[in-house]
């Protein structure tokens, strides 16, 4: 089954690991994702579910009037975030059942999905790591991205052409990172290495999908 659960990162730390190697480590805090419908083949077309996480732990009744509702028919408090992982038929995933880090207790390898680090609106030589022009004086082309454009034909901008623009703040997800330590009783899951994203940006934590272990 794919497991999925949605989660905070809180930073990073180092642990040793059973060789007494030091190993950097971030620290994602893990659910619990309260699971707030079931979809079937036969009511939506397709097998799913929809967990929930309430990252700040804001309290129930500041949630809007549609949270509340959906969440009062799973029989849960309402979640500030919804997301849902799709299944195959026969999971035994139950709607008001919840799905916390002690389920990956068994599970050696995990995928992170995460957002990264906004940097706003960037030129091309932070952006692309382009090289710039002549730095001394009177030449007026520092940091410039040269000519963009073209003559009469076709007299427009080609796609996907290397320009200033938003930088970051874009999915990205880090493949077959090592769980170190879990800790159920606090929802803290250890991965090995570092994971895209600020502190307290939100997650999604899976079942590595291309793990050879």
């Amino acid at each position: 089954m794919k497991l999925e659960l949605l989660g905070k990162k809180l930073g990073m730390s180092q642990v040793y690991d059973e060789n007494n190697n030091l190993v950097p480590v971030t620290i994602i805090e893990a659910g619990p994702c309260p699971i707030l419908q079931v979809k079937t083949k036969d009511s939506d077309g397709y097998s799913a579910i929809q967990i929930g996480f309430n990252p700040n732990r804001k309290p129930p009744n500041k949630a809007n009037s549609c949270k509340k509702g959906h969440a009062k028919k799973a029989g849960v408090d309402a979640q500030q975030i919804s997301q849902e992982v799709r299944l195959d038929n026969g999971h035994d995933l139950k709607q008001g059942s919840t799905i916390t880090v002690e389920d990956f207790k068994d599970i050696k390898i995990v995928d992170v999905v995460s957002k990264t680090k906004g940097k706003g609106f960037q030129g091309v030589v932070k952006r692309w790591n382009f090289a710039g022009g002549p730095a001394s004086h009177g030449s007026m082309f520092h940091r410039r991205g040269g000519s963009y454009g073209l003559c009469q034909w076709p007299g427009r901008i080609f796609k996907n052409k290397k320009m200033p623009g938003h930088m970051g703040n874009v999915s990205r997800t880090t493949q077959n990172l090592q769980i170190m330590k879990i800790f159920p009783d606090k929802n803290l899951l250890l991965v090995k290495g570092s994971v895209p994203g600020h502190k307290g940006s939100i997650i999604t934590l899976r079942v590595a999908k291309k793990s050879k272990i």
